[in-house]
Parts: C-alpha cells; structure tokens; sequence
C-alpha cells in the first residue's frame, strides 16, 4: 500500500482500503477490551488497514505490542500504521506512520522511517491541509468530518463539504483522503461519496463485538 508522491490519483484511491480501523488504547480500554484482542477482532473481520494509537503506553510495551500485532497483520495480508511513533514504526518494521500537527514534523517522520513507508498526516484547517500537500506524505487526513468523542482535536467539524474540497484538491498532487471524526455505520457511505478515499474510525467499531461491528462496516462500506 506505499503511495509514492508521483503515483496517479486514481491508483492512489484504489490503493488505500476504505475502512481505516484505528485500535486506540483509551477507546479500547473504555469499551474493557485489551488492544491486541481488538486489532485481532478487525483483522479477523476482514479490515486490512489499521492504526495502531497508543498515546500513553510506554514505548517498550508499545514496541512489544505493536510487533505481536504485526504477526497476525502479516499474516492476513493487513498494513498496520503507527500512530505519533515513527522510532516505533521503523523498530517494529511497521508499514508506516501517522502524525499530528505537534508530532514529528512530516520531514523529520520521513527521515526515521525512510522513503518506501507509508506516512499520513491529520489537518484540520485550509491552512493546515495546503501546507500538508508540499510535504513528503502519502495521504492527507482531513478532520473532524461530524465532530469526535474519541480524538479531541480542539477544532470544529469541517461537514462533508471540507472533505469534497479536500479530496479534490488532494488528488492533484495524486493524494488519496482520509477522514475522521464522527464516523459511524450510519454516515460512513456519505464520506466516501463526498470524495474520501478513506474513512477512519475509532467508537464505532466498538460497538458491541468489535469483530461483528467490524463486518458490518465492511459491508455498508462495499
């Protein structure tokens, strides 16, 4: 799934899965469900691209967890992508890694994880996701579409007008979209069809049985 910076936009689109399944340890650890059990659930279902986002685990466990994750991730064919860490990603031989505006700079991420990872960054603003299209990324994140009880960004919702915007300007430079915030089974297709190459997803997807829930995005998503 690497998207080089030259690759054709349409190929790029097709390139990325439309659901992005984000095992984040605070949602995980709401829901009472251990990360790893989750990760498993959505790769089990069928999801082929997930985040890895452990904002308060310490970098050892991180590493640990991470590798034992990517087993099961090799093995069903799936990409995992690190959230923040790109030492992590590249220690544990992750597909790629995804930063915010006040992680690693795109520049210096690309720098640790070299230039065959895939690399994503969140954006928030017009001035925020320009800026992200000059810089050495693989795709553009672009939220919060509906607004977020899981990733408080500090920003308002952008509404599916922003993604279409986004999405077509991103294009351009062969970029695929991903959005965040907000989504759910109910509102996902709309994404898509506002332009998104990618929806990713965090509360949803623990929803009852994160395996089943899981199946049933996939499905909405066909």
């Amino acid at each position: 799934m690497t998207l080089p910076l030259g690759m054709r936009s349409a190929e790029a689109k097709r390139s990325i899965p439309k659901l992005y399944a984000i095992v984040d340890a605070g949602a995980c650890a709401a829901a009472g469900r251990a990360p790893i059990d989750v990760a498993r659930a959505f790769l089990s279902a069928g999801a082929r691209l997930l985040q890895l986002r452990f904002k308060e685990m310490p970098s050892g466990a991180f590493l640990d967890l991470a590798r034992a994750i990517l087993e099961d991730a090799n093995a069903a064919g799936a990409t995992i992508i690190i959230n923040d860490r790109a030492d992590i990603a590249a220690l544990a031989d992750a597909r790629g890694v995804h930063v915010g505006q006040t992680d690693l700079s795109p520049a210096d991420a690309r720098t640790v994880i070299g230039p065959s990872r895939i690399l994503g960054l969140s954006t928030h603003t017009r001035e925020q996701w320009e800026q992200a299209l000059a810089e050495p990324i693989s795709y553009v994140a672009i939220g919060p579409v509906f607004g977020s009880v899981t990733k408080q960004t500090g920003y308002d919702a952008i509404g599916l007008s922003t993604v279409t915007q986004v999405a077509t300007t991103a294009s351009t430079k062969g970029l695929p979209t991903v959005a965040i915030g907000g989504i759910a089974i109910a509102n996902a297709v709309s994404v898509i069809d506002a332009g998104a190459a990618s929806v990713a997803v965090i509360s949803d997807l623990l929803k009852g049985d994160p395996e089943n829930r899981c199946r049933e995005f996939l499905r909405a998503l066909e």
